[in-house]
């Protein structure tokens, strides 16, 4: 009897256009409604929402009624959206992005992200994003990455339930800084199927040692949400597209060529004094660089003030 050889599983089928995204943490001078109306109006099919005190406060009264207003108003716009998590002083007005998984008193972090799963659920979220966190100097390694997977396993119970994808991001600096650290934590959790990527390409070029479009394709199978942005070999800064080392047509055509049908969302949280123009030309260039991979360059801009009614 001939025994038929063993199957691999197939890649997923290319896709022909990207979807491209804003984060709303580089619109944090605008209101949370105009910064959706100006972004739908350019052209951007979704948002990368930060839940921060100024853009849907999951602490502030009324939240459900809130996020309802939200979730039908992406609706409106046509506008798909994630959740971000990564507010610098939502929890704590003295520390930035304090306390993480990895404090002593993680109680805050763990009920900040499952709110935020709450929140993700109710707006219908491609993906809920979260990271690890700085390592506390007086925490050894150990206990952090002990902390760390006990807080992952919690959050990822209330997202089993809830039906939400989370994108964990490998973040410079932190305990899980690199696509490494990440397959290392995915299998920490018994590799959950509701445990995804949250893959910042400006941090592939910081500090990877593969080439950017390889990390797109090592972790295409995992990957649940995209931010992008340019930046330099060794430096954490978000740049714009162009002033930085990337090259990116190869990017977006790994990103189709894997099969990626999440949002690119655009990852500038020092630039929003000029939000509606970097915003503008951010999506002028990753059309052009769409364009220079071979694919579709997204849906066409809408005349300005034309989504503003339901």
């Amino acid at each position: 009897m001939t025994v038929p050889p063993p199957t691999t599983p197939a890649d997923p089928p290319a896709v022909e256009r990207l979807r491209f995204g804003y984060g709303t943490n580089g619109f944090a001078n605008h209101r949370l409604d105009d910064a959706l109306t100006v972004l739908a109006d350019l052209g951007y099919e979704g948002v990368a929402l930060t839940l921060d005190h100024d853009h849907l406060d999951p602490y502030a009264p009324g939240l459900a009624r809130r996020v309802d207003a939200v979730a039908h108003r992406l609706a409106a716009l046509g506008l798909g959206v994630v959740v971000e998590t990564g507010a610098r002083y939502l929890l704590d007005p003295w520390r930035k992005h304090a306390p993480t998984l990895l404090h002593d008193e993680a109680a805050g972090r763990i009920d900040f992200l499952e709110r935020a799963v709450r929140v993700g659920a109710d707006l219908g979220a491609e993906a809920v994003s979260f990271w690890a966190g700085v390592r506390p100097g007086h925490v050894p390694v150990e206990v952090a990455r002990d902390r760390l997977v006990a807080g992952c396993a919690t959050v990822v119970a209330a997202a089993d339930r809830a039906g939400v994808t989370l994108g964990f991001e490998p973040e410079p600096g932190m305990l899980v800084e690199d696509i490494a650290g990440w397959r290392w934590l995915h299998r920490a959790l018994g590799e959950p199927a509701c445990f995804g990527i949250t893959l910042d390409i400006g941090h592939c070029r910081c500090l990877e040692s593969a080439t950017v479009p390889d990390c797109v394709r090592q972790v295409a199978g995992h990957l649940v949400n995209v931010q992008i942005d340019d930046m330099r070999r060794g430096v954490h800064e978000h740049l714009e597209f162009g002033t930085g080392e990337i090259d990116f047509p190869p990017v977006l055509r790994a990103l189709a060529d894997g099969g990626y049908r999440g949002l690119v969302a655009v990852e500038l949280p020092r630039h929003s004094h000029a939000a509606p123009t970097v915003a503008a030309r951010s999506l002028d260039f990753l059309r052009t660089a769409a364009r220079d991979a071979g694919l579709a360059a997204g849906a066409p801009p809408v005349p300005a003030g034309t989504t503003g009614a339901d």
